[in-house]
Order: structure tokens, then C-alpha cells, then sequence
């Protein structure tokens, strides 16, 4: 029943997502994809050509790896400031919390993400708190308060009257997080058969798909699942 009512909470929190834009709530689909790997092929992709389909070099050369963190905004279907770097600590994700909302800082903001560590971080809470103008103690981590542990902190990010707060789609089930449509894009779009010259080229390219597939593509996703059952 908890699984059942948390897959109704995040589908209805994505079907008020118009109206609520309109409204000045922004709903956004937020995580982060590890991993990204800079691979130069170690000789030029040849382009299709008549009667000839694209040959790709299958070496390469290693230039290190990137994390992205992004943010799916759900009623325009735009990706809205994104955060590329080396790691995904806790603190990178909390400022990357802290960085969006301050795009619109009188606005609400909803954050759809999955239930890993550092999306009910201690940090996170801090900022949170900051944010909402909240001055309550927050408590000790580990020991006592909102701080005490996983299940206090996402308890306090997720409390519906706080301008910024978190939507937590269950355990086992990342496809209900609309960001993971848009990775797929992205893999599919540049990163699947494209070569880097380095990290640095690596972020730029990302970056320069991104403003590219907010002037054209982006669209909101038509999502039709409910999340209740299909059969009584």
C-alpha cells in the first residue's frame, strides 16, 4: 500500500505540474547520471555515405569521466540548469539544489528524485531550511531531531507547506523519474557515438546539446500513467 500511494503521489504531482507552472510552481525531475566517460576514438568516424553506412572506430582513448546533475522541468519540458563536474557528494547535489532555486526565488519548487542518500542529506536539510526561512533546530545527525536519520530528514523535505520541498518516487521504480527519459536522449542523441577530446569537451558538448534541445525539441512528455491499477 505505502509503494501504491507513493506511485500516485509522484503521477499526481505530474499531472498538476501545468497548471501549477502557470501558477509560478515549478515542478522539476532532478538526478544525476554518473559515469559519463570522455572516450576519444583513436581515428575519425567516417559519415554515411551512398551505399555505405557509418563506420566508427571501435578504440579509443580514456580522458576521465563526468556526473551530471539535471533538472527536467516537467510542464515546458526544458532542461533548466544543469551542473556538470567530477563527483556527486552530497554537497554537489545540495548546491545544486541551492543554485536552481535561486533562479526564482519567491517561487515553489518541487523536486521529483529517487531515494538515494544524498537527496535526504543532512546538507540538503540545511539548505532546505535556509531557503523556507525556517529557524526551527533542526537537531543532531544521528542522535536526535529532523537530523537524526534518513527517514527524518526525507519526512522534513517532502512536508507539503515548505516553498521548496521533495517528491520521492519509490524504492525499485527510477522510471517513474522523468529526468531518466531525458538521459536516455542524451545517450542515444550525443554521448552513444560521439568522441571527446577531454572532460572539458566532454562538458561543453553536453552543454551545447542542451541549449540545442531546449530551442527545438523540448516538449513536455506525455505521461498517461495514473499510477493506479489497472485492473480493480
Amino acid at each position: 500500500m505505502v509503494f501504491q500511494q507513493g506511485v500516485e503521489l509522484v503521477c499526481d504531482t505530474y499531472a498538476a505540474a501545468e497548471d501549477n507552472y502557470a501558477a509560478g510552481i515549478h515542478t522539476v525531475s532532478t538526478d544525476e547520471m554518473t559515469g559519463i566517460q570522455a572516450l576519444e576514438r583513436i581515428a575519425p568516424t567516417k559519415p554515411v555515405r551512398p551505399g555505405q553506412v557509418e563506420k566508427r572506430e571501435f578504440e579509443y582513448e580514456r580522458h576521465g569521466t563526468q556526473t551530471l546533475i539535471a533538472n527536467f522541468e516537467v510542464a515546458t519540458g526544458e532542461v533548466i540548469l544543469p551542473t556538470i563536474g567530477d563527483r556527486r557528494t552530497e554537497m554537489d547535489f545540495a548546491q545544486h539544489i541551492a543554485r536552481t532555486v535561486t533562479t526564482a526565488p519567491d517561487a515553489q519548487w518541487i523536486f521529483v528524485v529517487d531515494q538515494l542518500n544524498t537527496h535526504m542529506s543532512e546538507t540538503l536539510v540545511q539548505v532546505v531550511a535556509a531557503e523556507c526561512g525556517l529557524d526551527d533546530d533542526l537537531g543532531l545527525k544521528g542522535k536526535s531531531g529532523i537530523l537524526e536519520s534518513m527517514a527524518t530528514r526525507q519526512a522534513f523535505l517532502s512536508v507539503p507547506t515548505h516553498r521548496v520541498r521533495f517528491v520521492y518516487v519509490p524504492k525499485h521504480s527510477s522510471w517513474l523519474n522523468q529526468i531518466e527519459i531525458w538521459f536516455s536522449i542524451l545517450m542515444r542523441r550525443l554521448l552513444k557515438r560521439a568522441s571527446f577530446t577531454s572532460t572539458a569537451d566532454l562538458q561543453a558538448r553536453i552543454l551545447a546539446f542542451i541549449d540545442y534541445f531546449n530551442r527545438t525539441m523540448a516538449k513536455p512528455f506525455k505521461w498517461t500513467y495514473t499510477g493506479r491499477p489497472l485492473q480493480a
